[in-house]
């Protein structure tokens, strides 16, 4: 495409693209935008090499002039899109792309890879802590998919308010705390359970989290408190019934004094396992496999569309696809959650239409605009990148979830919990 935009003289026109999503998945109500920041930190080093170049020209993808605009290329147009950590709908633009053709066509596949990826992981994530309540969950998924996606999906957990990963990497890039705990390798490894339970405590102290179902739950927990003494940290348990265990295991600690002694729990957890355990004296969940594989969604199915572009005349003009079930909206536009007399939130409004109008709407008092300024003038917003907005896009989704009515945290089936509802300025 962008060879062809380059031959034909239409590669500079100004033009509008946007990211939304068609749907959300049957059993959830609502999706959390997340990657946003991400994806700017990469656009800043978004450049085609030399070797890269030389790829693309030997496999006769490009021609000289493509080589020549690839050689210098830098983004320096404007991306808008939904603060990180929001709550979307089916129909919201959650990523709005201003600039040439030529600037924003290339990079579709960077926008899509990053937000499909980290939005359906931060999804997965949002569910699990709301069944968790006000109990943590720690995320030890690194193992259970690919290594850089890894790191991806413990910063999109953490926005969606998971508490620590067990992901180094992760910790020392985006400032998470890191958690872990023993495997069963490091029991067997010694010559009894006491032997391991004992190298453990002497070398990180009595608040350590020890693993208790290596062979008999009752003797590990028996074991583990006289090794550690009554503050003992935490004990975790990794197999069978979960729920069942848990009572019993704390029934046992309260007997044996360790009052204040945790219970983690891991083994294929997910939304519904995490709700399931909600009655059972559980203190923390470690998510895995279903968190990093989205919990059935591993992607959100976002879209990357032109929605309008400069005319012949100079003037910006909306486009939009016809196709059967795969239809899109034309023009620019913005973006507000409306609300009630009691400040839950009762629909998303885009606002379309002339594209001057649309660009100098305002929202009404009962509403919030959703969209918030990632690049300006290709300049990103150093609001938007580091730790200090990591922690402030956690915070943001705890608001904005919280603002979504009732039945936006059933686990079951049913409907997006907002409408969205388009209205065009004249």
């Amino acid at each position: 495409m962008l060879r062809a935009a380059l031959a034909d003289g239409t590669a500079n026109r100004q033009c509008v693209f946007e990211v939304f999503t068609r749907r959300l998945p049957s059993w959830r109500r609502y999706g959390v935008f997340a990657g946003a920041g991400r994806l700017i930190d990469l656009l800043s080093g978004f450049r085609f090499t030399d070797d890269d170049l030389r790829f693309l020209s030997q496999q006769n993808i490009i021609d000289e002039a493509t080589r020549a605009f690839l050689a210098n290329y830098q983004f320096r147009g404007t991306i808008t899109g939904l603060a990180e950590g929001e709550t979307y709908f089916p129909g919201t633009p959650l990523l709005t792309v201003r600039g040439t053709f030529a600037e924003a066509v290339i990079l579709e596949t960077l926008a899509l890879s990053v937000l499909n990826f980290d939005s359906a992981i931060a999804a997965a994530a949002s569910r699990m802590t709301s069944a968790a309540g006000d109990r943590p969950c720690l995320d030890m998924g690194a193992r259970r998919t690919h290594e850089q996606s890894a790191v991806a999906a413990a910063r999109a957990a953490f926005i969606a308010g998971f508490a620590g990963t067990s992901n180094l990497a992760a910790g020392a890039n985006y400032g998470i705390s890191t958690i872990g705990t023993a495997a069963h390798a490091f029991t067997l490894l010694h010559d009894s359970e006491d032997e391991a339970f004992t190298s453990q405590v002497n070398m990180f102290g009595a608040g350590t989290t020890l693993l208790v179902d290596t062979y008999d739950v009752p003797t590990a927990i028996e074991r583990a408190v006289e090794i550690a003494g009554p503050d003992l940290g935490a004990v975790r348990l990794d197999s069978g019934d979960l729920a069942l265990m848990a009572r019993q295991v704390r029934d046992q600690l309260d007997a044996l004094g360790a009052h204040r002694t945790k219970i983690v729990v891991t083994s294929d957890l997910d939304e519904y396992a995490i709700a399931a355990l909600a009655a059972a004296p559980v203190d923390s969940y470690g998510v895995g496999t279903r968190l990093v594989t989205g919990s059935g969604a591993p992607t959100c199915s976002m879209v990357y569309k032109l929605v309008a572009r400069e005319g012949s005349d100079g003037l910006m003009e909306p486009v939009e696809k016809a196709s059967t079930a795969k239809t899109s909206v034309g023009g620019l536009k913005r973006v507000a959650r409306q609300y009630d007399g009691d400040h839950v939130a009762i629909s998303d409004l885009v606002v379309g239409g002339d594209h001057a109008a649309v660009t100098a709407w305002k929202p009404a008092d009962n509403q919030r605009q959703l969209h918030v300024d990632y690049v300006v003038d290709g300049k990103p917003v150093t609001e938007q990148l580091g730790t200090a907005a990591l922690h402030a896009a956690q915070l943001h989704h705890e608001k904005s979830r919280a603002e979504l009515p009732a039945t936006a945290l059933r686990l079951s089936s049913g409907e997006p919990a907002l409408p969205v509802i388009f209205t065009a300025l004249p």
